[in-house]
């Protein structure tokens, strides 16, 4: 009897744990031959606001890493990965006819580009004679376990989160194969290329950088394990999360999150054993907490699909915001001249990280004090951030603009009694704005109200050493007290 092989097509899903696809073609095919399809749509392809590829060199570069530690993980359990350059449906449908497979199996995913992909691709092999056999599993949760389907999420997270803890189960995590039974086939499984291939170029390594993120399954597993069991740094999550510097202040699971390399249900588990070992607290429960709004955000885009993308968001409420591009330039590069903006921006730029705290602060004062159309700062985001996550980060974006699921219109940051209270010493606009370095404490998240003598005495010259404020800092200052900002969400 003819062996019946399975094409395995891995996405945004590099990993061998807990992974849908790969379990359900384990239990279908004899076979199994697992590829990477490096498509010009994700990997060459420009956006349309900014004109920023969507790939950029940090998430580039992590999921080469995830690739090569996958391919390994492979050949270990006696398989291979596959890797090809090309269409999804071209490369698909040509492997089906060459290897004679009878399936492709893939995980699902739901927005607009990568939906277009997948029914290109069911098409191709349907022309054929094959068929694509899709799964689930990128949640923490289960759709078919919610009180609710999906049409009828709700637009408001508390709500989502009193009836999902409520009243849905997590499920085990699939564990990860022992034995793949290879292709017999002589088959050239190509080389995983390097970012020139693609015309990308990673910044050089700066020591600055608060964490690492080294691409892959392993690496994720060994962060899970350090941050709940070996630092236990989890124990004080929830007082340290809005962190600045350091390795340890959040969790950093988001780049591994992002790219599939580890399971939103394996972190839940594992965080049930550490609490099961050392007890359960506040700190604890927040990262539950902020699994919880990963798959709030994704069932937003699923339920609203396009509108995440729009101007007006799911409210439908575009604002008159301006595309200004020197102003938007200015944010990018990091020369806004206020400091706790500008640090931010440098090391996003240089590492492909933000905190939180960041992210809120930054988006809200391109937004809120720029006045810039928040798609454009979306599609940044997307080009340089190694955990972009596509619902994570636009509803996010749309949260802060008021035009997502926020039942508060007006969600302002004030920049300075941010920067005052989060980086209260200067410390962290220092470490990535050395210019700044002989600024005392009190004045160097308003180096704009200093006089000239004082700008000489700390070897400062602004509009030359560092640039004059495009808002100036007396516009916090005047505000402080009279605005409170939010907590925001975080994409941890």
């Amino acid at each position: 009897m003819a062996k019946r092989l399975g094409i395995l097509w891995f996405r945004n899903d590099l990993r061998l744990h807990d992974n849908e696809a790969l379990t359900d073609a384990l239990k279908h095919a004899d076979e199994l031959l697992p590829v990477y399809i490096f498509d010009p749509r994700v990997w060459r392809d420009t956006l349309p606001l900014t004109g920023y590829r969507k790939m950029g060199a940090h998430r580039g570069q992590f999921i080469l890493e995830s690739l090569i530690d996958l391919k390994q993980n492979l050949r270990d359990r006696g398989s291979d990965l596959l890797v090809r350059f090309g269409k999804a449906e071209e490369v698909l449908a040509e492997l089906s006819q060459e290897t004679h497979a009878s399936w492709v199996f893939c995980n699902r995913e739901r927005m607009d580009e990568e939906l277009k992909i997948q029914n290109a691709v069911e098409i191709a092999l349907w022309a054929i004679g094959r068929e694509v056999y899709f799964s689930r599993g990128k949640l923490l949760y289960y759709t078919a376990d919610l009180p609710f389907p999906i049409t009828q999420t709700p637009d408001v997270f508390t709500q989502f989160r009193k009836d999902t803890e409520r009243f849905t189960p997590v499920r085990d995590p699939l564990p990860a194969p022992s034995k793949i039974h290879a292709c017999e086939d002589a088959i050239d499984y190509g080389q995983i290329p390097d970012l020139s291939e693609f015309d990308l170029r990673l910044p050089p390594e700066d020591p600055r950088a608060a964490i690492r993120q080294r691409g892959g399954e392993t690496a994720g597993l060994d962060r899970l394990a350090y941050y709940f069991f070996e630092s236990q740094a989890v124990d004080t999550y929830k007082e340290t999360r809005n962190g600045l510097i350091g390795s340890d202040y959040s969790t950093k699971f988001s780049a591994w999150l992002a790219n599939g390399c580890l399971s939103p249900k394996k972190i839940y588990w594992e965080l049930k054993a550490y609490e099961d070992k050392n007890g359960a607290n506040d700190n604890t429960y927040w990262v539950h907490f902020e699994l919880l709004w990963r798959d709030f955000f994704r069932l937003l885009g699923k339920k609203y699909g396009n509108k995440i993308f729009h101007k007006g968001g799911i409210k439908k409420e575009a604002k008159d915001w301006s595309q200004d591009k020197e102003k938007f330039q200015r944010w990018v590069d990091g020369t806004t001249g206020t400091p706790f903006i500008d640090a931010n921006m440098v090391e996003i730029a240089r590492t492909g990280f933000m905190s939180n705290r960041g992210r809120q602060n930054v988006a809200s004062y391109l937004v809120k004090d720029l006045n810039i159309d928040w798609r454009m700062g979306a599609e940044y985001f997307e080009h340089i951030l190694t955990d972009y996550d596509v619902t994570s980060n636009w509803c996010n974006w749309m949260y802060v603009a008021g035009v997502g699921s926020d039942p508060r219109e007006d969600r302002y940051f004030n920049i300075m009694s941010q920067a005052q209270r989060y980086d209260p010493q200067g410390e962290y606009v220092k470490l990535w704005l050395p210019e700044l370095g002989q600024v005392p404490a009190e004045s160097v998240h308003h180096p704009d109200g200093l006089t000239d003598a004082q700008q000489s005495q700390y070897d400062l010259r602004l509009g030359a050493s560092y640039p004059m404020p495009l808002v100036p800092s007396e516009k916090w200052m005047k505000k402080k007290g009279a605005h409170k900002a939010g907590r925001g969400r975080r994409r941890r």
